[in-house]
C-alpha cells in the first residue's frame, strides 16, 4: 500500500457527464447532507469535535483553492471577482452569497451565505456548523489573492439565524 499523501486536485471530481449520462451532475441536498453529516458524526466519534472542525475546514480550503483556480477568473478585479463568485455559488446550489462589507485595501470582509448547502433548514443547536464553508471561503480567497486568511462563521442557521455570516480577515502573504 502506498502511503504517499496526495492533495485534492480538480480532476479528482472526474468526468461527471461521461460517468453519469442519465443522472447527470445534480442531486438532492438531502443526499449531500447525508454524506457530510454521517462523515462528521464518525469523525467526531473517533477524533473529537475540535479535530473534526479542523478537518472540515482543511477539506473546504483544499476544495476552495481548486474551485477558484478552475471555475473562477483569477484575473478579474475584486468587485468583478466577487460578482462571478456570487453567480457561480448560486448556479451550483452552494448558496446565495452577499458581500456585506468589503475593505479590499485591508482584506477585511463580512460575507453572508443564505440558503446554505450545509445548514439552511437544520434544527437550531446553538453551534455554528459550516466549518467546510469557512475553509471553502478561505481557500477561494487565498487562491485569488495569494494571501492567507482567517474565516470565522459568526451566525448560522444552527444558531437560530436565517443566514450564515462569515468574518474574513487577510493575515499576510503566502509563502
Amino acid at each position: 500500500m502506498n502511503n504517499t499523501f496526495r492533495s485534492f486536485v480538480w480532476k479528482d471530481i472526474g468526468d461527471i457527464e461521461r460517468g453519469r449520462p442519465t443522472l447527470g451532475g445534480e442531486m438532492p441536498v438531502a443526499v449531500y447532507r447525508m454524506h457530510i453529516y454521517s462523515l462528521r458524526n464518525v469523525l467526531e466519534k473517533n477524533y473529537g469535535k475540535d479535530a473534526t472542525k479542523h478537518i472540515l475546514v482543511e477539506a473546504g480550503w483544499a476544495a476552495g483553492r481548486e474551485f477558484c483556480k478552475n471555475v473562477l477568473d483569477l484575473n478579474l478585479p475584486p468587485e468583478s471577482f466577487f460578482s462571478l463568485l456570487k453567480q457561480k455559488m448560486a448556479e451550483l446550489g452552494i448558496g446565495i452569497l452577499e458581500v456585506e462589507h468589503a475593505d479590499f485595501e485591508n482584506m477585511i470582509f463580512i460575507l453572508t451565505v443564505s440558503e446554505d448547502l450545509d445548514c439552511s433548514g437544520l434544527p437550531a443547536t446553538g453551534e455554528t456548523v459550516c466549518n467546510y464553508d469557512e475553509g471553502l471561503i478561505m481557500g477561494i480567497l487565498e487562491a485569488y489573492t495569494s494571501r492567507q486568511f482567517t474565516v470565522k462563521e459568526v451566525n448560522c442557521w444552527s444558531t437560530g439565524d436565517w443566514t450564515c455570516r462569515f468574518h474574513v480577515l487577510g493575515i499576510g502573504m503566502m509563502m
